[in-house]
């Protein structure tokens, strides 16, 4: 099970399928975990015994009520999580939205008590461990966060920010962002921030303090977030992206929404997730990421952008492929147990560079592709690939070995249009 791919299910919308419905199409996808922004009991019991984990909210109006009273904390859990779990794996409760953000006072004050209350209150309910409690940040939490060793939370906050991811060290519950490239694209409309922030083959951007090559905005804003909780002294909290997304269609000055941008920067995100790499300051696992969204809200207001962020119609039907549902899903890893053949094989395929691709553009998917994780020690100098000893050949042997190692979608051997499908061994580029 892939438990670090979630979505986001708002329902600020008047022509949403109904809860079962939800239900079955999330269980035909590999997303594991739904977030909703309240605790609306007929979607929660829609997810019963369906092994979706469930992040529950507390809206930022509860606040002051949950804070400066034990009883209505009480309530709200014996309401909203008790008549449900386990049957209903409820595994987070978010208490408010962006709120140390949102310039009011009173509520971030607030805050950390309300936050206690709720988890004394699982506590009191034999939940506590079970289901943890954070709240929810904006990446303006951020004072600065380029180059990403440099991310530090901004100090206005300073005390509040502090006892926040106190009680998350104390109770091992995450911290939760919103990171979106989209809006860092946005501000910066270059065509190699797109590529930067769609995962697709660019320059990179070093750190100049780790000497470390970024090679998209996710790990780049990710690991801002993991340098800002460690110049905090909280290394030991993890991160947990509680959205992240891209429209698929905005008003006529809304650079950046389109489809092919949203079906990029979601499918290639999912394949990043998928493919276990990490980011570089935290190697080898997936940070767990909730997508922006499920559906598109239509009442949402705001720019056109606000309505289109939906993976999924009303109908049920995708609104692009992103790679989530199982039936066209590849495994990402390779099984470990041997796998029976099937009597007619697949006919194989390889990534390889398009004929007539420059230079620049080979040596620039060979950067990217050996910027995702994978090996590319044998096609340095003395590595058992390393001859023939062209662009070509070397590019050639790290498109294949990225491609391979990812989903295998048509999508994962792009190279923003420098490479095809062949199903030709490479063997013209590659003979040792």
């Amino acid at each position: 099970s892939e438990s670090f791919i979630g979505i986001n299910y708002g329902q600020v919308a008047d022509n949403l399928p109904p809860p079962p419905a939800t239900a079955r199409l999330l269980q035909s996808t590999s997303i594991q975990k739904v977030r909703l922004y309240g605790s609306d009991p007929a979607i929660i019991k829609a997810l019963a015994n369906t092994g979706i984990g469930i992040v529950i909210g507390a809206a930022n109006g509860d606040i002051p009520a949950l804070a400066s009273d034990p009883n209505f904390a009480k309530n709200w859990v014996n309401t909203n999580v008790v008549p449900f779990y386990p049957a209903s794996q409820i595994i987070l409760i978010t208490v408010g939205n962006e709120v140390m953000t949102s310039g009011d006072q009173n509520l971030m004050s607030k805050l950390l008590p309300a936050m206690q209350n709720v988890q004394n209150a699982l506590n009191d309910a034999s939940l506590g461990g079970k289901v943890k409690v954070s709240t929810v940040h904006s990446m303006a939490v951020l004072k600065q966060s380029e180059p990403p060793s440099s991310g530090c939370f901004d100090p206005s906050y300073g005390d509040l920010m502090k006892g926040l991811l106190g009680f998350n060290n104390a109770t091992g519950s995450p911290f939760t962002i919103n990171p979106y490239p989209y809006f860092a694209y946005r501000s910066d409309p270059r065509p190699e921030t797109l590529a930067f922030c769609l995962f697709q083959p660019n320059a990179g951007r070093v750190d100049g303090n780790t000497k470390i090559k970024y090679m998209n905005m996710f790990d780049a804003q990710v690991d801002a977030v993991r340098s800002a909780l460690n110049a905090m002294g909280f290394k030991g909290v993890e991160i947990v992206v509680a959205e992240t997304g891209w429209p698929y269609k905005g008003d006529n000055d809304e650079v950046g929404a389109s489809i092919e941008n949203a079906k990029a920067y979601n499918g290639n995100l999912i394949a990043h997730l998928r493919s276990m790499v990490g980011t570089p300051l935290m190697p080898g696992k997936s940070v767990d990421t909730y997508l922006f969204a499920l559906y598109d809200e239509d009442l949402k207001p705001g720019p056109g952008s606000e309505r289109a962020f939906g993976l999924f119609k009303p109908d049920l039907t995708m609104t692009y492929d992103a790679g989530l549902s199982k039936s066209s899903q590849t495994p990402a890893a390779t099984p470990k147990t041997p796998v029976t053949p099937s009597p007619k094989p697949k006919k194989a395929m390889w990534c390889v560079p398009k004929d007539g691709a420059s230079n620049a553009q080979l040596q620039s998917s060979l950067d990217y592709a050996c910027g995702q994780g994978i090996d590319c020690s044998p096609i340095q100098p003395g590595g058992a690939c390393f001859e023939p000893n062209s662009l070509a050949a070397h590019a050639a042997y790290a498109m294949n070995l990225l491609y391979q190692n990812s989903a295998k979608n048509p999508w994962n051997c792009d190279f923003s249009q420098t490479a095809t499908l062949s199903s030709k061994n490479p063997s013209k580029f590659v003979k040792h």
